[in-house]
């Protein structure tokens, strides 16, 4: 194919193919030439010219005359034009051609197809030949095929824009035309349609004198129309009225003539909408006769028409002149001719219906949406007073206030809350208005302002309550008017239907008012008889109702059901026996409705309250059932034959209802009386369109498809199925209407249910009903019935039939879907033969929807029976059937037969089967003769290529090359093939898709090819199905091989269809755009930029009337376009794909592309209709100047300067969705998204964008979700600002340092905050509010908390006030929702300014800095927590409460019997279950605050006044209770507080389910730390050893299982206070042992035998917990890892700051651990804690923990220090083991100083400071025994032979403190290294410092040299001073080496001089001595005294003194 990718036509190449491939190679061929023609072709025109006519005169197909017009076109208009007549004039000979051959038509055809191109292109070039071209056209119109073309091609001569050159073919276009709008042919009326559509852009004459003709021609044309003509007249017929009522251009004014008003254009509908399109003569006849003479598919057309007129002339339009067409509608369903009949009255009132939903629905922004509402309200009682004033009417008003009452329903339910303001508005009364209907004579209209009600209460929850209330009263008020027991009754069962749509619910004490209600009407049935009926349908519909509410409410009436059931239904034979002797009609039938309502009162508890279904209730139940309906139904027909046919509704209504719960109830239930119930069942039989394969379905054409008027084409095969005799489809759920079944009024819809007439929906029960029973037959039973059916189809003829056969083959398809489910066997050989010729016969069926279910049942039959023969044997019927037969019928359904029998057995596994199957079907597909066989055929291939998988891959080429052939042959009038050839393709590219993945292929490229050109070729088809198919495979090949697929003209061609008039379309343009977005979102937008901007450079707008405004503004993108439909679609398939093609784009061009995102979310936002609120608040703020680039968002904006108008909450709603993933997203992007200073500094340098630049936008559009009508948009607008706080609080302000950037917002968030704390707000509104406030309090930018403070105190007096009050609007579970958001919101507040408070108090701290840099209070600390003091012994009571309802909730459930019988304090007992998720999400924050409260009271109660709870508070008070005789004592009352909060923690901390509750964890962990900070809960834990136990085993599971770093320092910090607590208890026992001289026992862990048990020890568990830390992070400590891989034994472990934190916490515990332990017990545990101590500091030493070993090493040497002085260490029983140990220990120091100096990184000045630490703090015993003090010594001597200055200068430092120490230990090392130090001291004169390093060792030498002199006895030290002072001299410089020395050398002299000057005083004697001795000494002393007299005068400082007690050089380190 590469060679047709040329200017000119490759002949040769061309002419080696075969004639299939060269049809392909041509039209690739042309396709390659229209992308190029824009280049210079003057050279070739000639020559292409000559190809191109040679392509024409050779029978093209149609797809390729298309294409050849076009580029034939495109030749003379970029190339010469001259010769372009002489093509006109060959194309005209063509046409002329007297040659009728078949062959020849193509070629006829594609002249046709050339010359309607031309004239379009061309235009006035070819003006002198266009009338006679037209004449010829319009002569050549013999066929339909040619017809059809002729009327396509003379809607292209239109397009030319030859003006009024062309006006005088007007007239004859027009005339061939209106022939053909009523031809045969649907494709021809299509087109007729199309051509008179574009004609009446020119022609004025089509709406404004012939405007009369042309609607009567339409009426007649809609007579017998399919789907696709309906919708092209209406939307012919809509445009002309349209332009009669507002004409687009200047009319010549005619004398008499007027323009057409509105009334004359609806009266010209109205004609054919009452009296159809038929002549005078048939509608005079019709009328004789008395039927209609309008058929539906007539009304169902005019009502499209409507559609399509109202929205050409728009929204405006509509607002303005609504109240006009409401009346002309409501006329139409008030008109006698279209109610004379029932069935033609609910036809009429959808038509009506459907009109108002069309366009109200979509053409209205919400401010208009509620002006309409207005005046259907007034229309409404205008139509009450109709009928209260003339009775006769009420016939006809009734249908006008069921239009009328349910769209107001629709309008109200799509408002939601924003309709709110409407039900106030008092001049109408709304409420009352339709309140008032439900007294209306007729049950349609009581029952349309029953779900009118119900349409209010989804809309508006806060209504459902208050309007039960009202029906109740009204219903005890007027028991005894028939009207109002029907219509409350139905108002009050459609209200508690819709409390399954409204979240919060109404309050449990509602249903028991109800549930009294049905019981009183019940029984008062028989009191009046002119009542009886409403009044036992009333009680039973309420009875059905309730259940809705679900078990938790029903559980308690339960048995007062049974009793009614038992009371309904005849307990013996003897009442059955007796009601037939004593009834009358009157009798039976409201017996009848008695038992009907008990039936579905049953049904409704089955499919409502399963959980009830115990066996009792069954089992009672089953008497009902099984006993008297049995013997009411058999004797039915003796009944409606003894009483006539007064009670035959009634008895049909029973019927069903036992169909119904039999279908429901298992077949065990009412074992033995299956027989019955099927004989029962069997004389009910209905086809239904769900037994039939889904895809199936698409061979009946789009009627089953699912289409935007699907609504309103229900009722045109309503009435062909009427006309048929049969429901073939269900009944057709068009022709159903509520009044039908009243019952169904309560069922969980958002659209009013449509049920079937008693008759069709009892033919529906049946069949599910003998589906059910039909398995658990005998043998016998089964063979027989089937015999039985298979006799009914052979003995009947015609249309009866054919319904028989519909019947029994829907029956036994259910038995077979039903066998398959259960996987039971349906028989032996003797069932199976009567079911195969059931099944055969219903497959060669006239019917082709019983063909499409016969191919299905066979499909079952083959899935039970599992038997390879059976299956073979039906394939080889099939076979042999298909050979024979010739008839369309036959040969149809048995290919579609083919394709079924492998459905459910995993595929066709058969290589022979397919290779014969596709056989037979490519030569099916090939039957040009039959397009119906083609189609069937097709469509069964695309299932074989489904169900062969990789099997098909060999006939992969074929099939391409056939359905390529098909598509370049098919004519453009057989669209049913093109549809299947379209699902064809699609199945081989999801065949061959997993081979085109991976860089290289391996299919052949012709194939490849193919399924290229088959796209493009049904991409050409006008069709929108085939177009839908087309983008399919384009978006299958997308998804297998991108490269494949060229987005440059996939997406235009996507944007262009986005808003296409057909749903099937726009849902595969939006699925295949959610595709695109997910991989190349960014060229996506730009391609649809490039395609809007391309547009006005185009010469004929592509993208149409249908295309969208915002489509053309390039501003707002794809993205506008998107959000656009999704305000206007209501298909939920559709939307969703729409909000995730959004979501995909903005996650990946959100970031990069943030102004334009945002501006469109704002715009979006902004399209509402009332914007006052947020221009209102932001004329508050301040302006800044242009500080921001987004400055602009603070003034005002008018609504109209946007994009977008009006759009919809829910769009709104999504917008703000949008927001929050916006600013999530650049959360892992740019740190500068969330740092304005950053952002403001990188926007200078480069053009990238910020999301803290938008931070005014953010907030503008918080808040204007915030405060708008809809709910849902203020709780998506809460949510917004709580992730703006969130993010945002910690942003500085770079203008004003100290000060965060959301400060100056505080009033948008204060504002947006108000309204939500309204006492009217919804409870979730106040909840997320309260969640909001926590975190705008917690954030700590707020400078005025008072504000938001009174907000937290306005809620806080709202819970106090309590649930139990009058007006209980929620469920009850609501209110435990509420208060526990406010609960925890306060604790949120409570515990910051706690924490604030901490870090203000605690010094040094960062907040204390700046408080007193600032001299203001911290808004988080001390100013918070008094505002919170003023409210905090209420609020602790309440957190009290709440605490222990969650414990009481959490209980296992064996121990439910603990919870109280009330409930708690803030739920109710049947409410536990919806109250437990809120309980679960404020549990914790609770908990920490309670643990913080006690802590600032430290336990000690203070009674303050009890709070006011909503319940008595003895339950929940922790032992408050007022009553004497449950008054507790202080300690019980904070015991059971302790143990409450210890137990709540504990048992959450063990949950399995904690996982993911991080911040659960941390407030548990926080809370106990809290208490444990406190003395006495710190005793009451040190004193119970178990509970310890316990807690330590808990936190050690939790430090397992999580590996967060906070969460585990958290546990180890808990752990230390455990610790301490038992350190505090052993610590207070020995005290008050010593004190009473007790000797025994032993205090301490360990006792006498030094033993500590697993399991019952807390030194053990610390153990435990403590080596598990210190493990997993230094696994060399454990032998058994230390070589190991996962040890990394050798390796270093690089330890973060946290994990060195984690370490030492865990030495500091073990240091602490021997405390705890008797002495015994001491000498058990110190080995353990010796090693890991010396282990950590090894590693330590070695440098294998990386270089945090810093901030390691002051834990290690701490705990150390800790060890060696505990007090264990003297204690009398374990001094001399502790001594072993300690030596030990030492000795292990030493060897391992010893084993590791030599290696390279090793620290030896870590190894000296525990050296020095364990001779400083271990007792001499230890220390000074040999070798061990040998060593030491020699360690030290070692140290200072070292070369580095840095460990020189630390071992000096080191000796400071030995020599300073106990003489028993510093005597001997001041022996061994004085000597030494002195000598290097010496040397010093000789080498000076060179550096800072060597001076400080050098100086430190001297201190230690001072502190051994000091050291010395007295009588000692004059000889000591004497040495050190010359010392001190000889680093003295004179004068001139002063000048020239180094710095360090300086400073040394100037130390040394003044530590002269500091000891020379203090020993006079020896230094006056000196100097006498030494005159050089004295000589150089006083050279640098006068040197140096003026600095050292102002620079000398008192001398210190120096004492063995107070040491006057302190080590560096914290541990000394």
């Amino acid at each position: 194919m590469e060679q047709a990718h040329s200017l000119l036509l490759n002949e040769e190449a061309c002419s080696q193919l075969r004639e299939h491939q060269r049809a392909e190679f041509v039209f690739e061929w042309l396709s390659f030439l229209k992308k190029l023609l824009p280049a210079d072709v003057k050279k070739n025109q000639k020559r292409l010219v000559e190809q191109l006519t040679t392509v024409l005169t050779g029978s093209p197909g149609p797809p390729t005359r298309l294409l050849l017009a076009q580029c034939l076109a495109l030749v003379y208009r970029v190339g010469d034009s001259l010769t372009s007549s002489l093509t006109v004039d060959r194309c005209n000979d063509i046409i002329r051609s007297k040659d009728d051959s078949p062959s020849f038509l193509p070629t006829r055809l594609a002249a046709v197809a050339c010359l309607g191109v031309l004239y379009e292109q061309l235009g006035r070039l070819l003006i002198n030949s266009f009338k006679e071209s037209v004449a010829n056209l319009l002569k050549a119109t013999k066929s339909s095929e040619v017809q059809t073309l002729i009327i396509i091609i003379l809607l292209s001569l239109l397009k030319t824009g030859l003006g009024v050159s062309a006006v005088s073919c007007h007239r004859d276009i027009y005339k061939a035309a209106r022939t053909c709008l009523t031809d045969r042919s649907m494709a021809v009326r299509c087109a007729a349609a199309k051509c008179l559509l574009e004609l009446q852009r020119e022609a004025v004459f089509l709406w404004s004198t012939e405007l009369e003709n042309v609607a009567t021609l339409c009426f007649r044309a809609f007579e017998g129309s399919n789907y696709d003509v309906r919708v092209g007249i209406s939307k012919l017929l809509g445009t002309l009225l349209a332009s009669a009522l507002e004409p687009r251009q200047a009319i010549a004014p005619r004398p008499g003539s007027k323009r057409n008003s509105l009334k004359e254009v609806m009266e010209l509908l109205s004609s054919g909408f009452l009296r159809g399109g038929a002549g005078f003569l048939r509608a005079s006849g019709d009328m004789l006769k008395g039927i209609s003479s309008v058929s539906r598919d007539v009304r169902v057309g005019i009502t499209q028409t409507c559609v399509v007129f109202v929205s050409i002339l728009g929204g405006a339009w509509l607002e303005t002149h609504f109240s006009c067409l409401l009346s002309l509608l409501m006329e139409w369903v008030s008109h006698a001719r279209a109610t004379q009949y029932p069935a033609d009255a609910v036809s009429c009132r959808c038509c009506a219906s459907f009109i108002l939903r069309a366009t109200l629905g979509t053409l209205l922004g919400e401010k208009a949406q509620i002006a309409a509402a207005k005046e259907i309200c007034q229309l409404i009682s205008k139509q009450k007073r109709v009928a209260r004033v003339s009775p006769a009417d009420v016939a006809a008003s009734q249908h006008v206030l069921v239009c009328a009452l349910l769209e107001l329903g629709s309008l109200l339910q799509d408002l939601s809350s924003t309709a709110a303001p409407l039900l106030l508005d008092t001049s109408i009364g709304m409420l009352d208005t339709v309140i008032s209907v439900l007294l209306h004579p007729s049950a349609s209209a009581r029952l349309a302002a029953a779900w009118c009600l119900r349409c209010v209460a989804v809309g508006m929850p806060a209504q459902v309550a208050v309007l039960l209330d009202r029906c109740a009263e009204r219903l005890n008020a007027l028991k005894s008017c028939p009207e109002a027991v029907a219509g409350y009754s139905a108002a009050i069962a459609a209200l508690l239907g819709a409390v399954q749509l409204c979240p919060l619910g109404i309050s449990h004490s509602k249903g028991k008012v109800v549930m009294t209600l049905a019981e009183d009407l019940l029984r008062s049935a028989a009191q009046n008889s002119r009542i009886s009926i409403q009044r036992t349908q009333g009680g039973w519909l309420l009875l059905s109702a309730l259940f809705t509410l679900g078990p938790t409410v029903m559980e308690q009436h339960l048995p007062r059901l049974l009793l009614l059931w038992k009371c309904a239904f005849p307990l013996s034979v003897k009442d059955v026996e007796n009601e037939l002797r004593r009834g009358d009609s009157f009798t039976w039938q409201v017996t009848l409705e008695g038992r009907a309502g008990a039936l579905c009162a049953m049904k409704s508890l089955v499919v409502h309250c399963k959980d009830l279904l115990t066996d009792d209730v069954i089992s009672r139940l089953q008497i009902c059932i099984t006993f008297c309906c049995p013997s009411t139904l058999f004797r039915l027909p003796s009944i409606i034959k003894s009483y006539g046919n007064q009670i035959k509704n009634a008895a049909t209504v029973f019927r069903l209802r036992v169909y119904e719960i039999l279908t429901m109830l298992q077949p065990k239930t009412y074992e033995g009386k299956q027989l019955d119930w099927t004989r029962s069942s069997c004389a009910e039989l209905n086809l239904l369109p769900s037994l039939c394969y889904s895809q199936d379905l698409a061979l009946l054409g789009p009627g089953l498809q699912d289409v935007d008027q699907h609504y309103i084409e229900e009722q045109v095969r309503s009435q062909s199925n009427h006309q048929g005799n049969s429901r073939l489809h269900g009944g057709g759920s068009g022709g159903g209407t509520l009044e039908y079944d009243p019952f169904t009024i309560f069922e969980k819809a958002q659209e009013v249910p449509t049920p079937l007439p008693p008759a069709s929906a009892l033919t529906a029960a049946a069949v599910q009903l003998f589906g059910v029973i039909f398995p658990h037959l005998g043998i016998q039973q089964k063979a027989q019935i089937l015999e039985q059916f298979c006799e009914f189809v052979r003995h009947l003829k015609g249309a009866r039939q054919q319904t028989v056969q519909i019947h029994v083959a829907a029956a036994f398809c259910c038995t077979l879907k039903c066998l398959a489910s259960s996987r039971r066997e349906l028989g032996s050989e003797e069932v199976q033969r009567p079911a195969l010729s059931l099944l055969l016969g219903a497959l060669e069926g006239s019917n082709p929807l019983l063909r499409c279910m016969a191919s299905e049942g066979l499909s079952r039959l083959v899935q039970v029976l599992n038997d390879p023969n059976f299956t073979v044997s039906i394939t080889l019927m099939s076979f042999d059937k298909l050979k024979t037969a010739r008839d369309a019928i036959t040969r149809t359904g048995h290919a579609l037969a083919l394709s079924a029998v492998y459905r459910y057995l995993s595929g066709i596994s058969s290589p022979q089967y397919l290779s014969a199957c596709v056989g037979v079907l490519f030569t099916l597909s090939q039957d040009s003769t039959s397009p119906e066989v083609q189609m069937w055929a097709l469509h069964a291939l695309s299932m074989v290529v489904d169900l062969a998988g990789p099997l098909y891959h060999s006939h992969l080429e074929a099939s391409f090359t056939l359905v390529l052939r098909l598509l370049l042959s098919t004519p453009h009038t057989h669209v049913e093939v093109q549809q299947s050839l379209g699902r064809c393709l699609n199945a081989l590219i999801t065949s061959m898709g997993p081979d085109l993945q991976g860089a290289h292929t391996y299919l052949p490229i012709n194939t490849l090819t193919s399924c290229l050109v088959g796209c493009a070729v049904m991409q050409d088809i006008q069709d929108c199905l085939v177009q839908a198919q087309a983008i399919s495979c384009l978006q299958q090949l997308h998804m297998f091989a991108p490269c494949f697929v060229n987005l440059a003209s996939l997406v235009p061609s996507l944007c262009i269809n986005l808003c296409s008039s057909y749903l099937s379309l726009r849902r595969a343009v939006v699925a295949c755009l959610r595709q695109l977005a997910q991989r190349e979102a960014v060229e996506v937008s730009e391609h649809a930029v490039a395609l809007v901007k391309e547009l006005p450079r185009r010469d004929n707008t592509q993208l149409g009337e249908s295309a969208s405004p915002p489509l053309h503004n390039i501003e707002v993108g794809l993205e506008g376009a998107l959000f656009s439909l999704l305000d206007r679609e209501s298909d939920p398939r559709l939307c969703r794909d729409i909000q995730e093609t959004l979501v995909h784009m903005m996650s990946s061009a959100a970031e990069s592309n943030l102004a334009h995102w945002l501006k469109l979310c704002k715009d979006v936002l902004s399209a509402s209709a009332d914007s006052a609120a947020a221009a209102a608040v932001e004329t508050q703020q301040e302006e800044d100047g242009d500080r921001y680039d987004d400055s602009s968002a603070f003034h005002a904006k008018s609504e109209s300067s946007g994009p977008f108008n009006n759009l919809r909450w829910s769009t709104r709603v999504f917008s703000m969705e949008c927001v929050c993933r916006i600013i999530a997203q650049c959360e892992n992007g740019d740190l500068a998204h969330f740092n304005m200073a950053l952002a403001q500094e990188q926007r200078l340098h480069e053009s990238a964008d910020y999301v803290v630049l938008h931070l005014a936008d953010l907030i503008r559009m918080a808040f204007m979700a915030a405060t708008d009508h809809s709910d849902q948009l203020r709780l998506a607008g809460l949510q917004t600002l709580l992730v703006i706080i969130r993010k945002f609080s910690n942003v500085p302000e770079p203008e004003f340092p100290g000060h965060v950037i959301l400060e100056q917002y505080q009033a948008n968030v204060g504002a947006a905050l108000r309204p939500a704390f309204h006492v009217d707000a919804p409870p979730n509104v106040t909840a997320k509010a309260c969640q909001v406030c926590s975190a705008w309090i917690a954030s700590g930018v707020i400078s005025d908390l008072r504000r938001v403070h009174q907000l937290l105190a306005s809620s806080l007096a709202k819970v106090q006030v309590g649930r139990d009050v009058t007006s209980q609007l929620y469920n009850e579970s609501t209110f435990t929702m509420e208060t526990l958001a406010v609960l925890k919101a306060w604790a949120e507040v409570y515990i910051t300014a706690v924490q604030g408070s901490r870090q203000r108090e605690s010094p040094g701290s960062h907040l204390q800095q700046q408080s007193d840099e600032a001299g203001t209070a911290d808004p988080a600390g001390a100013g918070l927590l008094k505002l919170v003091q003023t409210d905090l012994a209420t609020l602790s009571r309440l957190w009290l409460a709440a605490l222990q309802d969650h414990a009481l909730l959490t209980l296992p459930s064996q121990y439910s019997s603990q919870l109280p019988s009330t409930g708690g304090s803030f739920y109710t007992a049947e409410m536990v279950e919806q109250a437990r998720p809120h309980y679960y999400s404020a549990w914790a924050t609770i908990l920490h605050a309670t643990a913080l409260w006690l802590n600032s009271t430290g336990f000690i109660i203070v009674d303050e006044g009890p709070a006011n709870l909503s319940r008595p508070v003895t339950p929940t008070s922790m032992g408050q209770s007022t009553s004497l005789s449950s008054v507790k004592s202080p300690e019980d009352v904070n015991t059971d507080r302790l143990h409450l909060i210890l137990g709540i923690s504990v048992e959450f901390l063990c949950s399995p389910h904690s996982g993911d509750q991080m911040e659960n964890i941390s407030s548990c962990l926080q809370a106990l730390q809290a208490l444990l900070e406190v003395p006495w809960p710190r005793s009451k834990v040190g004193n119970d050893q178990a509970l310890s136990v316990e807690l330590l085993s808990v936190l050690h599971r939790l430090i397992v299982t999580r590996e967060s770093p906070s969460i585990q320092l958290a546990v180890l910090e808990l752990v230390r206070q455990i610790v301490c607590a038992a350190q505090e208890h052993v610590k207070e026992k020995r005290h008050s042992a010593e004190a009473e001289k007790e000797t025994v026992p032993e205090f301490g862990e360990g006792r006498d035998t030094g033993g500590l048990v697993p399991g019952k020890s807390l030194v053990f568990g610390a153990l435990e917990l403590c080596l598990c830390t210190l493990v997993r992070k230094l696994p060399q400590l454990s032998p058994k890892l230390a070589g190991s891989p996962t040890g990394r034994g050798g390796q270093t472990c690089f330890l973060s700051n946290t994990d060195c934190r984690l370490v030492t916490s865990a030495l500091a515990i073990l240091s602490e651990l021997p405390s705890i332990c008797s002495p015994e017990g001491s000498v058990s545990v110190l080995p353990t804690v010796l090693y890991l101590l010396l282990g950590v500091l090894r590693e330590a030493v070695k440098g294998s923990v990386g270089a945090e070993s810093g901030q390691l090493v002051p834990g290690i040497l701490q705990a150390l220090r800790t060890v060696l002085t505990s007090p264990m260490s003297r204690a009398e029983k374990s001094r001399g083991a502790w001594t072993e140990l300690l030596r030990c220990a030492l000795h292990t120091l030493l060897e391992s100083w010893h084993s590791d100096k030599m290696e390279p990184g090793v620290d030896e000045v870590t190894t000296l400071t525990s050296l020095t630490i364990f001779l400083l703090y271990a007792s001499a015993e230890v220390t000074t025994v040999e070798p061990l003090q040998t060593r030491c010594i020699q360690a030290f001597r070692d140290s200072l032979e070292s070369k580095d200055p840095v460990v020189l200068s630390r071992s000096y430092q080191m000796l400071v403190s030995l020599f300073q120490g106990p003489a028993l230990v510093a005597r001997p090392f001041i022996l061994a290294l004085g000597g030494r130090l002195v000598s290097q001291l010496e040397e010093v004169e000789k080498s000076h410092p060179q550096g800072p390093a060597e001076l400080q060792a050098v100086q430190d030498a001297i201190r230690a040299l001072e502190a051994l002199v000091f050291a010395a006895d007295e009588t000692h030290r004059p000889q000591l001073v004497a040495v050190l002072l010359p010392i001190l001299i000889s680093l003295l410089l004179d004068e001139n080496a002063l000048a020239s020395a180094p710095a360090a050398s300086r400073s040394l002299h100037e130390s040394a001089l003044r530590d002269l000057m500091r000891i020379g005083p203090q020993h006079s004697t020896v230094f006056k001595a000196l100097m006498a001795s030494s005159p050089h000494m004295k000589a150089r002393l006083e050279a640098a005294v006068k040197g140096n007299q003026e600095s050292v005068n102002t620079k000398a400082q008192a001398p210190r003194v120096i004492s063995k007690n107070t040491p006057s050089i302190q080590l560096k380190i914290n541990f000394l």
